[in-house]
């Protein structure tokens, strides 16, 4: 089969290489939309990344195209109606960084409740080995609320009971497999909020989670809690969390995603195109009083951002096209259905 890879970084394509020795592949850093399509088009499957647009028109270029295999779990880049009714199947990547986005969840966590960045700021500024002002606090037999018990939740719970913390859980769809499996306990989120140490956010955005922490119910957070988020700015409001800080009913906030960066679909954005209102934000960071607070870590929506998170992307869509390839369509990665 003839295979085009495109949205590609460059240390992909001997990997890509050794996964197709029979097939005819293209392989290619430039993306694909209307004003930029290869010269080949006689592609059976097309892989492509979230910086290419797959319109009808698009489309209409690849008359022997079969499948399409999206490199990222976001799918808005490609029209699923037309592929749909040309017979096209569409792959994308369910998952991929479930224990990744968990894993830095907890380096926040650490890092505010030891104070690691202003311990190593303090000797890289100033050269004092004084560990004034550097009380930190344990996580052991503290309350975590994890809001949000998909996947990357999950994960966080796993790694909380390792650090043997007592979990809370909200979701409005409760795994009661999963919570029987590793043993915590579902609460209301107004409960959540007054009972957690530590409140960490795993939900999607949506017109449900829009400001879920907002002025109404800061109050009933526990006083000196700590927030981490790294779902979606937008679920909380941010005058409400300085409102928060300020009043010191949470002791301090680690945040990969701020309000300002609006309804981003799908991180790997970021990698193919830079932060979609990058500048804007800058301003807006300089200015923003959350930036002076030492109390708060705010990090570039870095946290699903490693070499194995992308490996698997990679891994996934050989998967799903080498089964397609092979008439398993069953074990494809199908883009649901609406």
């Amino acid at each position: 089969m003839k295979i085009g890879f495109f949205g590609l970084d460059g240390w992909e394509e001997e990997y890509l290489k050794e996964s197709f020795p029979s097939d005819q592949l293209v392989l290619s850093k430039g993306k694909i939309d209307e004003l930029n399509l290869p010269e080949q088009k006689d592609f059976d499957i097309l892989s492509v990344f979230v910086n290419s647009r797959l319109t009808k028109e698009v489309l209409k270029n690849f008359p022997n195209l079969n499948l399409v295999a999206t490199r990222s779990t976001g799918f808005d880049h490609i029209d699923i109606n037309y592929c749909k009714q040309k017979n096209i199947k569409v792959a994308y990547v369910p998952g991929y960084g479930d224990n990744t986005v968990a894993e830095f969840t907890f380096s926040l966590l650490l890092n505010l409740t030891r104070k690691t960045y202003q311990a190593i700021d303090r000797i890289k500024e100033t050269g004092e080995f004084s560990f004034h002002d550097l009380k930190g606090m344990d996580l052991k037999g503290k309350t975590i609320g994890v809001v949000g018990t998909g996947r990357i939740g999950k994960e966080v719970i796993k790694i909380a009971k390792g650090f043997s913390m007592n979990v809370l859980a909200y979701d409005p769809y409760p795994d009661e497999n999963f919570q029987k499996e590793i043993n915590f306990e579902y609460i209301s989120f107004e409960e959540l909020l007054s009972k957690s140490d530590f409140i960490t956010l795993h939900c999607p955005y949506n017109k449900d989670t829009h400001h879920l922490i907002n002025k109404q119910n800061i109050s009933k957070i526990k006083k000196g809690a700590y927030l981490v988020n790294t779902a979606r700015g937008a679920i909380v409001q941010t005058e409400a969390l300085v409102e928060a800080l300020d009043k010191k009913i949470l002791a301090g906030a680690g945040l990969d995603v701020l309000e300002e960066e609006g309804e981003i679909q799908d991180e790997l954005t970021f990698l193919a195109e830079g932060h979609p209102k990058q500048e804007d934000l800058k301003v807006l960071l300089y200015d923003h009083i959350l930036m002076k607070m030492p109390n708060v870590l705010i990090t570039p929506h870095n946290a699903f951002h490693t070499q194995e998170a992308l490996q698997r992307i990679l891994d996934t869509t050989i998967k799903n096209i080498k089964n397609f390839q092979e008439g398993k369509i069953d074990e494809v990665d199908l883009v649901p259905e609406k």
